[in-house]
């Protein structure tokens, strides 16, 4: 019951997923993104398969044989769906034969499109023409915007999340709406927020000498 955009940025090697499902806090089960890669294990979601897929990726595992990886490990790969793009832009996907429709996958070069229970291949098709914008974040959430209005899944959404990685070894985004009758648009205003704080809190952490919030972006309130 869920729908996923996963890509890299060929210019900078980001990495992200934008994800929204009808189910609760998609965040905690569903993106598994660092440096060496961004995985979603999906319609049943198993973090262990997540955790598993990064061990992989790692190492230097391609995405392709990641997705062979976890489908021989798992003992129900057939109710999971699986998408993998490793730090070198190669995308893979898998969608189990126990997904219920509409479930499938697009692949390219650095973008995966895949959902399950949706109201259509339409909202793959979104999800891809969908992915434009500013910053690699924004367009992740462009994305996951279109899906929603081509329909996105029966039933609706309830949570959404959004995360992506840099070569620093942290996330550089990590929002999450873990229960929300919009949980899209609910992603929307707190990315809205979290945009002009964004670079502070990376370089922040890069050196602790960075003055404070308040003190770099007056009047916001923050």
């Amino acid at each position: 019951m869920t729908f996923t955009c996963i890509a890299r940025d060929a210019a900078t090697g980001e990495l992200g997923i934008a994800t929204a499902t009808r189910s609760l806090a998609v965040g905690v089960r569903v993106p598994h993104v660092s440096r060496s890669g961004a995985v979603a294990i999906m319609a049943i979601a198993d973090y262990r398969l997540g955790r598993l897929a990064q061990d992989l990726l790692a190492n230097g595992c391609p995405a392709e044989a990641v997705i062979d990886a976890l489908a021989a490990a798992d003992p129900w790969p057939e109710y999971r769906q699986l998408g993998v793009i490793d730090a070198e832009g190669r995308a893979a996907a898998r969608t189990g034969r126990e997904n219920r429709d509409y479930a499938g996958h697009h692949v390219r070069d650095g973008l995966i499109a895949l959902g399950n229970v949706l109201v259509g291949e339409p909202v793959l098709d979104a999800i891809e023409a969908g992915f434009a914008g500013d910053t690699f974040a924004e367009r992740l959430l462009a994305a996951l915007e279109a899906g929603r209005d081509a329909g996105g899944q029966h039933g609706g959404q309830n949570s959404a999340a959004l995360v992506t990685w840099g070569a620093h070894g942290f996330p550089l985004t990590d929002l999450r709406v873990d229960i929300h009758d919009e949980p899209v648009g609910e992603l929307r205003r707190l990315f809205d927020a979290w945009k002009p704080a964004a670079d502070y809190y990376t370089e922040r952490q890069l050196d602790p000498r960075v003055r404070p919030l308040h003190e770099t972006l007056p009047g916001r309130g923050y």
